[in-house]
This record gives structure tokens, C-alpha cells and sequence, in this order.
């Protein structure tokens, strides 16, 4: 009888394995599976064992390279206000229905705060040459929303999505230096460099989890492998590339009972105009935060212009890792004018797809001409 493989993410043997693949292999590797086994210090064939066994047992949800899809189609943080009693169907048409809409969640404050009323949230990008407004007004139309918010990102500060290595971390954890402001600016591919990225971003099924991972890749591009290789490597020169990831289920309990992360925060501030970079830069150095970015929230929510994302399995411990970088951006002399916690309850999250004619093929779809859909 073959010996039962741990599928809890408190296992060791698993969590220096996560600890690794959640978000330490930024960029394109040409054998990233074997990276992971070195940096964690384990032989190939367990770590490809334990991934294999962590997926069938849905602890990991997918395993995928990332984009860095700012370089590679419009998008934004979008803010929906929906009626009360419909926000649930709405939830359900942005994840079931739009390709486009990536991570939905259903957001509450502690208190009725200025853009409480907003209680839908998703990612929306819009792949190059069509409009993201329009995408969104369609949206809008479509489950009923009263008034949306488009915030695009200006500016990237932290981008990196670790629950397993951020266990324990004490508040205020943070870099020596100020984090990188990475710029959002869309890439134009080619027809080659489109092929080549639409296989890479595919996710695996556990059965594809090999040595050598690219080999099959290179050939559904019809590629040669070292071909494949260049022109992906090229790719992450332009930064377009993001990470190669396994992704927990950290919204729903495992089959073992074991919650990843209870609580996911969205921390808003608001600090004065031409302060943002610096803002951002500090947020974006503390450990906790798996995203930073400077976003204009406008009107609807007091004017905030930087946001960031972290998540805990107790409410308070991430309450004090939000006061210890409150109390860090007094004492690097930004004045934060307002500032608020945004929590999560239902979420889903998607990849968006971010192909041009996959948008155009969408459009025929539903019946609109995707002409129409242009900037």
C-alpha cells in the first residue's frame, strides 16, 4: 500500500515547497520546477510528488506563469455600486459570464465610510485596441449597476502573492530600501510573441508537471523549443513576463478543514498630491503586502490614491500590520489625510484573457460588433 502524501499546507515537507512556488520565481525560467526543488532544497521528484498531490486535492488551485498583464491589455481595479439585493447575481455574471473580469469580490467596511456603498469589486482588463470604458458601461448595463469607479494603476509597488512565507510575520516586517515603482506602460506584440505567450499562460493539470515543462508548450505553438525559449526570454526583458506560481485556495476551507488566509484587506490612503510615489514606495517595502499600487479612488472614496492588499487569518494581527505602516508613513513624514479598510467575503479569482481576438471572437458572441468596442 503506497504511503498517503500530506496535502495540508502545515505539512514541512509542503510548506518549503510553497514557501518557494507561491511567489519566488519572478520571471521566466526555462526549468522552473527545478528551480523550485533547489531553492527549497528538495529533490525534483518530491517536489513534483507533493505539487501533483496538492492540486488533486484542490489545495492548489492552479499552477500557471503569470503576465504582467498592465504590459499587456488596459486595466483596473473597478468598483461597482449595485442594488442590495442583487449584488450576489451580479457576482455571479462578472465570474461565470465576462472573460475579462478577473478577481471578484464582495467588499464591507467596519463602519458606513465613504464608498461603502460599493460593495462589488473586480479586476477588468481590456486586451489592446478596445475600450475599457465601454467594456465597463456594458458591464454596468448588464447586472445592474447604479455607478461604477475605473481605477487604473499608475504606479506598481508590490506585486506577489505569498501566504504560506508570510505566516507568522511580525508587523512592521519590512525591506531595507524603498520598494521598485514599476511603471505601467502596454507592450505591442507580434504575431510570434502572441503565439508563444498564449501557450505559456495556460494553466497545468497536474499530469503536465514535468522536468522538462516547456517541451509540449513549444510544440502546441508549433515552435521549436529553443525558439520558444528566445522569444519568452525576450519577453521578460520587455517585463511583460511575471511570475511562474502555484496558487493556493486561500477564500475556501480544503478537504483537510485547513483555511490558507481568513481575512483579505484592501487598505486605502490618502495622501497629498505629489506624495504618491513616495507613499507607495513605503507601503509596497512591508512584507505583509502582496499588492501596492497608486490608484486614484476619486470622489467616491475621499480622494485615496494608494492602495494595497494583504491578507491573515486574524483580523486584528492584520489591523496591526496596517497601523505599523500607518505609523511608518508619519514617521517618514507623509501625511495620510484619510485612510480605510476594505475586507473581503465571497471572492473568486480568474485569469483575465487578454487576447485581442479572443476579445473580437467575445464580441460576435454576444451579438456586438466589436468595431463598436474600440477606443
Amino acid at each position: 500500500m503506497s504511503p498517503v502524501i500530506p496535502v495540508e499546507t502545515t505539512d514541512p515537507v509542503n510548506a518549503r515547497i510553497l514557501a518557494v512556488s507561491e511567489d519566488r520565481l519572478q520571471g521566466y525560467h526555462r526549468d522552473p520546477l527545478k528551480e523550485i526543488a533547489s531553492l527549497a532544497g528538495l529533490p525534483l521528484e518530491i517536489v513534483l510528488e507533493r505539487i501533483r498531490a496538492l492540486m488533486e486535492a484542490g489545495t492548489i488551485r492552479r499552477v500557471r506563469q503569470t503576465l504582467l498583464a498592465t504590459s499587456l491589455a488596459e486595466g483596473a481595479l473597478c468598483a461597482w455600486q449595485v442594488p442590495p439585493g442583487s449584488v450576489d447575481a451580479a457576482f455571479d455574471y462578472l465570474f461565470q459570464q465576462d472573460p475579462f473580469s478577473g478577481h471578484v469580490v464582495i467588499r464591507s467596511t467596519d463602519a458606513a465610510t465613504p464608498g461603502s456603498n460599493y460593495r462589488l469589486w473586480t479586476t477588468l482588463k481590456v486586451p489592446q485596441g478596445y475600450s475599457l470604458e465601454k467594456h465597463a458601461r456594458y458591464l454596468a448595463n448588464r447586472i445592474g449597476a447604479e455607478h461604477f469607479r475605473l481605477m487604473q494603476a499608475k504606479k506598481l509597488f508590490a506585486l506577489g502573492v505569498g501566504h504560506v512565507r508570510r505566516r507568522g510575520m511580525e508587523p512592521g516586517a519590512r525591506a531595507d530600501e524603498t520598494a521598485e515603482a514599476i511603471d505601467v506602460q502596454v507592450a505591442h506584440l507580434n504575431e510570434l510573441e502572441w503565439r508563444v505567450l498564449t501557450a505559456l499562460k495556460r494553466e497545468f493539470t497536474a499530469s503536465e508537471l514535468t522536468a522538462d515543462l516547456w517541451r509540449a508548450r513549444a510544440a502546441e505553438a508549433d515552435i521549436p523549443l529553443a525558439v520558444f525559449h528566445e522569444v519568452a526570454e525576450e519577453l521578460n526583458r520587455r517585463k511583460v513576463i511575471g511570475r511562474f506560481s502555484t496558487f493556493l485556495e486561500h477564500v475556501k476551507a480544503l478537504s483537510s478543514g485547513e483555511r490558507v488566509t481568513k481575512f483579505n484587506a484592501l487598505f486605502h490612503w490618502a495622501v497629498p498630491p505629489g506624495r504618491e510615489m513616495d507613499a507607495g514606495r513605503e507601503v509596497g517595502r512591508h512584507f505583509i503586502m502582496t499588492h501596492a499600487y497608486w490608484r486614484e479612488g476619486g470622489p467616491e472614496f475621499r480622494d485615496v490614491n494608494v492602495m494595497g492588499v494583504a491578507h491573515g487569518t486574524d483580523k486584528a494581527m492584520v489591523l496591526a500590520h496596517k497601523a505599523a505602516i500607518d505609523r511608518h508613513l508619519e514617521e517618514a513624514g507623509i501625511v495620510v489625510g484619510y485612510t480605510n479598510v476594505f475586507w473581503g467575503g465571497r471572492s473568486e479569482i480568474k485569469p483575465s484573457e487578454i487576447s485581442p481576438s479572443a476579445y473580437a471572437g467575445w464580441c460576435r458572441s454576444i451579438g456586438i460588433d466589436p468595431a463598436t468596442m474600440r477606443e
